[in-house]
């Protein structure tokens, strides 16, 4: 591919936080932007100077000088959306999760790999600051040998639209599962999830899920390791939460318990006084290009209002957006597999939805396809 990708943004609430990272990409060419909304789609694009809009999602693929898309559009349009631009040529990035069956994760994996597109999900906790810390703790050995890995989503969705009154916690659970699979680059071989509590009434026929809570143990493949993730999204008292904790022979970090807080690192053998320590997480905006690097500590607009909830209420994603558009950028530029790629996209994504499976059989194992 040549050295500059021309990128289309599909849905303007959150993916408007991606057009000026893309504007100042060095291998980018912010090409188009694409809402339904004829309104906002204008108000956006006048905003940061798009001068190519569309209101049909096929139009955009109908365009030759569309090289990618990048989806940020409700959750139940993802696979639909993604499978429809790998059809008609175009390389995919999505946010989480891939999709809302384990057919569709089959799908997009089998679409990816036949046609030769890259296809990568956009999951955030994988590039946040935290993690990276965590990833380079791991790779120069600091940590020892992985003994453990936990990790846990918590949310307030009361007075979300549409989609999510009542949906099962675990089929939005890629913010958990991710970390815990990423770092030692792993797959998942098989779950068992139990749910705890009962929602309210109303809310449990929209996916005939009762669970106020699941809680999912994940057998890693071809490994020792097992990681637990939990997950909420109404009517359980907690702060806004996406956390993992990791722990190792050497040493092992955790998560703090309440946002603004900085996390611990445990280390082995010393005084027991003197094995917690609490760190502050670097940001990482060195990995980046430097006309980029500026969108790890801010949004995109200059006024807090404006800016979109899930990167408010989220912290600001932990200062990933900018490392995922330069990990898709850069895979296609350099012909490689992004991460995650298509294969481990599916793996993360069908932990989740066959969790709440095994929740609904009671705690029943399932094991996952091959992707």
């Amino acid at each position: 591919m040549s050295e500059k990708v021309n990128i289309a943004i599909i849905g303007l609430g959150f993916g408007a936080e991606f057009i000026p990272i893309y504007q100042r990409h060095p291998h980018a060419s912010m090409h188009s932007i694409c809402q339904r909304t004829e309104s906002k789609l204008n108000q956006i694009g006048n905003a940061f100077g798009v001068e190519k809009r569309y209101t049909d999602y096929d139009d955009v693929l109908k365009d030759p000088e569309v090289d990618a898309v990048h989806i940020n559009t409700p959750i139940p349009d993802h696979a639909p959306q993604s499978i429809k631009a790998l059809k008609a040529g175009k390389h995919v990035a999505c946010t989480v999760p891939m999709a809302t069956t384990v057919a569709e994760c089959q799908e997009i994996a089998r679409l990816s790999r036949e046609t030769g597109k890259k296809y990568m999900m956009m999951e955030t906790v994988v590039y946040s600051r935290e993690f990276l810390l965590v990833k380079e703790l791991y790779q120069k050995g600091e940590l020892g040998k992985i003994q453990f890995l936990q990790a846990s989503h918590q949310q307030d969705m009361d007075g979300w639209p549409d989609y999510w009154p009542g949906l099962p916690p675990m089929h939005y659970a890629t913010h958990c599962v991710g970390p815990c699979l990423a770092l030692t680059d792993s797959l998942a071989e098989y779950v068992s999830c139990f749910g705890s509590g009962t929602i309210r009434e109303e809310l449990i026929p929209e996916y005939n899920s009762p669970f106020a809570v699941e809680t999912t143990h994940i057998k890693f493949k071809d490994s020792d390791l097992c990681a637990r993730v939990y997950r909420s999204l109404f009517d359980t008292a907690r702060q806004y939460r996406e956390s993992f904790d990791v722990y190792g022979t050497k040493k092992a970090y955790e998560w703090p318990l309440i946002e603004g807080e900085d996390p611990v690192i445990h280390t082995a053998k010393r005084p027991e006084p003197e094995i917690p320590e609490r760190v502050k997480v670097p940001d990482y905006a060195h990995l980046l290009p430097e006309p980029i690097q500026m969108f790890t500590t801010k949004g995109v607009y200059d006024l807090d209002e404006q800016q979109h909830l899930s990167f408010t209420q989220g912290a600001g994603h932990g200062g990933s957006h900018p490392h995922l558009a330069h990990e898709f950028l850069m895979s296609l530029v350099e012909d490689r597999d992004p991460f995650p790629n298509a294969a481990q996209s599916a793996n993360w994504t069908s932990v989740g939805i066959l969790a709440h499976e095994s929740a609904l059989k009671g705690g029943e194992t399932i094991r996952l396809p091959e992707f």
